[in-house]
């Protein structure tokens, strides 16, 4: 049987991205490789990572909701899997902090038809996004160092698959159970302070849906529930303002990474 690809609603995207219930926080994790591309070079493995989104979606209107959610990634040396403080950059010989990513808010609303490759059990959402907008670094000189590229560009490639009894029970607010691919072309993160080197990072992850923060690995747990209790749920509501991002945040963040202090920096808990 050939895979159709279908229209699906946008409840059947919130049931596989997060969940029907407002009042359910839905934690997706993932875990892979972040390769540097530099012409002429080798392919060399920087850093293995561990991430987590936790979400809500909140309905708004009829077909409508407000996605809310906030994301973590942890860079982890390559070979022992331990958390990195602090990176050896082997191109200009310098040890910097490492600033793992700490993104809240992250939202959208989803609404309207969401295509899918239906193949008998199992339904593929496949998502290809392309962001390209000004750089929020590259005015400020005290960044040349860091991010002077005056537009961010990246690709970032999704497939999520899901059983196709799932989406279509009325029963459930989530689907049971997730498959995740997910691949990332992207410019040098600010903090490995990389300038105007040539060269591309290469992300290969896949992931999956847990039940609870106390699915996930003891290094996270322990982050979670003693440094940053603020990713113990999603947003309760919809927050206005800007997505956060790695640049964005590396901004704010400046100074505490000139002093050397260990990120993702404590957030408390949202009451």
């Amino acid at each position: 049987m050939v895979a159709q690809i279908q229209e699906l609603e946008a409840q059947h995207w919130v049931k596989t991205r997060s969940s029907l219930d407002p009042g359910e926080s839905t934690f997706l994790i993932w875990k892979g490789k972040i390769y540097a591309l530099i012409p002429g070079e080798k392919r060399q493995l920087l850093f293995k990572i561990f991430g987590l989104s936790v979400s809500r979606c909140i309905p708004t209107e009829e077909g409508s909701w407000d996605f809310t959610s906030r994301e973590l990634t942890y860079y982890l040396n390559p070979q022992t899997e331990e958390v990195l403080t602090k990176w050896e950059n082997p191109w200009t010989g310098e040890t910097v902090p490492v600033i793992h990513v700490a993104n809240n808010p992250v939202q959208g609303i989803f609404k309207g038809n969401f295509p899918a490759q239906v193949d008998g059990d199992s339904t593929t959402f496949i998502f290809d996004i392309f962001p390209y907008y000004p750089n929020p670094l590259a005015e400020d000189p005290k960044f040349a160092e860091y991010s002077p590229h005056p537009i961010y560009q990246a690709a970032e490639l999704f497939k999520l698959t899901v059983p196709t009894a799932d989406l279509f029970n009325p029963a459930l607010n989530s689907v049971s159970e997730l498959k995740l691919g997910w691949d990332r072309i992207g410019q040098w993160l600010p903090w490995m302070k990389m300038g105007d080197r040539p060269g591309q990072l290469l992300y290969s992850a896949f992931g999956s849906k847990v039940n609870g923060i106390a699915e996930l690995p003891p290094f996270l747990q322990d982050e979670i529930n003693n440094r940053i209790p603020l990713y113990k749920q999603a947003p309760k509501a919809f927050i206005e303002g800007e997505d956060m991002t790695s640049w964005l945040y590396f901004q704010k963040h400046f100074q505490a990474y000139l002093a050397g202090e260990t990120f993702p920096l404590p957030q408390a808990e949202e009451l």
